[in-house]
């Protein structure tokens, strides 16, 4: 057995095990189950076009819903983008997102959740203040603290720019700065939050992990 964090709670359904927010919202990150393919309507496996039988049975992609044969149904991959407990089945073309997807919640969400120090300019003021950001545990929202506290809605962010510096000529370019566009709780106005990195060593990272958050956030999840 396992404990169930506050504002969690255990649910069930025909893919598995998943642990969901208890009444509240989910993360942004997260996906929807899809429904399956009826097994009436699917005779043979959707990618090796064998037909089911008695022997030959059918089996769901937990994440798209379609219908396989073992063979090509048979790796069973962590889906922590619908809070499966468990491994879960999928198909070849779906388990590799799934992996790509798992290097965000292991590494990059540890870093977002952790925080960084940037040099914060809100909207057109020439006035910047040096804030400390991070990613709330529940995904909801950036909290900027300082001696003005801001909540960013991650939910809300509608564009994101990421700033860099001018890189020598062999050299990558390194994340500067983000240029946030997002619209505040029960307001239809538009917001402009530019972050600019200090001498804090993790704001490049948070930067890196944030724009890897906001293709994740635009992806439907599909292979």
């Amino acid at each position: 057995m396992f404990s169930v964090p506050p504002g969690k709670k255990l649910l069930r359904s025909c893919s598995g095990l998943r642990m969901v927010a208890d009444g509240g919202k989910s993360s942004p990150f997260c996906l929807e189950e899809p429904q399956w393919v009826p097994d009436k309507e699917c005779h043979r496996c959707m990618q090796c076009d064998i037909k089911f039988d008695f022997m030959k049975r059918k089996h769901h992609c937990r994440r798209c819903g379609r219908c396989f044969c073992d063979k090509c149904c048979s790796k069973k991959v962590a889906l922590d983008r619908m809070c499966f407990v468990d491994p879960v089945r999928h198909c070849a073309d779906c388990s590799l997102v799934s992996q790509k997807e798992a290097d965000f919640f292991d590494k990059q969400l540890k870093v977002l959740i952790a925080g960084g120090t940037f040099s914060v300019t809100p909207g057109e003021s020439e006035k910047s203040e040096v804030m400390t950001c991070r990613l709330t545990s529940h995904h909801l929202f950036l909290l900027l603290d300082g001696e003005t506290p801001l909540e960013v809605p991650v939910s809300r962010i509608s564009s994101m720019q990421i700033l860099t510096d001018a890189a020598s000529p062999g050299e990558s370019s390194r994340p500067s700065g983000i240029v946030l566009h997002y619209k505040r709780m029960a307001h239809m106005d538009t917001q402009q939050l530019r972050m600019d990195v200090t001498e804090d060593k993790k704001g490049p990272a948070w930067l890196a992990a944030m724009y890897k958050a906001a293709k994740m956030m635009k992806s439907s999840g599909d292979p």
